[in-house]
């Protein structure tokens, strides 16, 4: 919704005016904008229309998480480079139901600019190696399933490495 600069300019704001608050002796005023502050902080590292396009995506609405990321106009511009990583994570996911290639351009980016968890990383290798798998390159889908059960530490991918491992070997 707004710039990632505006939102600190937002934050140093209140943040001044609580201040003043303290010094007028209104604790309570200064607390609750210090809180309010808080939030346009937490804003900047994790963007407001990710965080939408994430929970479309929970309910496996495709369709209303391409329409949330379509909001963003400027990724360059307007999320920093984790987000810009799930940015084109989440366009990814949306396009492996359709296009691959497209899918797999758009999963090589989120990993050169950087997904914040383990397991979101597992899994953009996991859906990478599946892409190789349908495009006969078996060799680096072999590398990728290796790479994504090292990063898988909680085992939850285990299920699906396995079957994608089973498949390898028929190919």
């Amino acid at each position: 919704m707004f710039n990632k600069n505006f939102k600190l300019v937002i934050a140093t704001l209140i943040i001044a005016y609580a201040v003043y608050q303290f010094t007028d002796g209104n604790i309570g005023n200064g607390i609750f904008l210090i809180l309010i502050s808080l939030v346009f902080i937490f804003l900047y590292f994790r963007n407001e229309i990710i965080l939408l396009s994430f929970l479309r995506m929970r309910k496996q609405d495709l369709a209303g998480t391409e329409k949330w990321l379509s909001k963003i106009k400027n990724p360059e511009g307007a999320l920093t480079t984790k987000q810009q990583g799930y940015y084109n994570y989440l366009h990814g996911i949306i396009f492996s139901q359709t296009n691959l290639t497209q899918a797999e351009k758009y999963f090589k980016k989120a990993l050169k600019l950087g997904l914040t968890m383990d397991y979101d990383v597992a899994m953009t290798k996991l859906s990478l190696a599946g892409i190789a798998m349908q495009k006969r390159r078996k060799r680096e889908a072999t590398t990728l399933l290796n790479e994504a059960k090292k990063l898988d530490k909680q085992n939850m991918l285990a299920d699906q490495i396995k079957m994608m491992k089973q498949q390898l070997k028929k190919i």
